[in-house]
């Protein structure tokens, strides 16, 4: 039996992701090749990667929203896993 899922804020996702992180001067950059305009900043890298983390779940919750607003409300609506 298939099951439906419902997708909204409350839908955790977890996925992992590339983060190359770089030094400049005091700042440290952090940035996925994955998902182009992902980046983060910080006085650390710890800060770096959690300002990369918050982009990234910004701009991927975005990207769903955006995508669901054009599927038909009688489609099916399921979860796809990957790794």
């Amino acid at each position: 039996m298939m099951h439906q899922h419902r997708f909204g804020t409350t839908n955790q996702m977890t996925n992992e992701f590339t983060a190359i992180i770089e030094r400049d001067e005091e700042w440290f950059i952090a940035y996925c090749p994955e998902v182009p305009g992902a980046n983060g900043q910080g006085k650390s890298r710890d800060e770096a990667m959690k300002s990369l983390a918050d982009a990234l779940e910004l701009i991927l919750e975005d990207r769903r929203e955006d995508g669901l607003r054009g599927a038909p409300a009688d489609a099916e609506r399921a979860v796809v896993r990957v790794g």
